[in-house]
């Protein structure tokens, strides 16, 4: 039996987390629901549960212009072209560090847990970055890390 490698776990959970999230933004511009809506909420006989007063800037931002879907969409693109490299971020320090993926993971939890299509993207996404921070703690490095260890800029 081998060790578990976190930070190849975290990455694999981050894609399927990340992957969700975009797919959920996107529901999310069709299907307009603040899944916060029923702490406070009234109940109403035709149209459900209205949401508290308080949450009126939530509303504004989820239902009457998804401005929230469309940065976790946007959020998810950014998260799956670092997990997955595109070749112009491979040789880049973004791509190697642990502690952007873990703030950057955190944002996209933030996000995603404000719209109902998006919980599950939130868990799984607040998940990936404890995977992530567990890797941090125990002095993983990605192997290109490793790779680039003692090279200048220089060719």
């Amino acid at each position: 039996m081998g060790n578990l490698i976190w930070h190849e776990y975290s990455r694999f959970v981050s894609i399927t987390a990340t992957v969700y999230a975009i797919w959920a933004g996107f529901f999310g511009l069709f299907y307009r629901k603040f899944f916060w809506d029923f702490v406070g909420g009234t109940l109403r006989d035709p149209g459900g549960l209205q949401a508290p007063p308080g949450a009126a800037i939530f509303v504004s931002l989820i239902i009457k212009a998804p401005v929230i879907p469309i940065m976790a969409m946007i959020l998810g693109m950014v998260i799956l072209c670092i997990e997955m490299p595109l070749p112009a971020i491979k040789g880049l320090s973004l791509h190697r560090s642990l502690v952007v993926r873990v703030i950057l993971l955190l944002f996209q939890t933030f996000l995603t847990i404000l719209f109902y299509q998006g919980t599950n993207a939130a868990i799984w996404s607040f998940i990936a970055a404890g995977c992530y921070i567990r890797a941090i703690m125990l002095g993983e490095e990605m192997a290109e890390a490793k790779g680039n260890r003692g090279r200048s800029g220089q060719a």
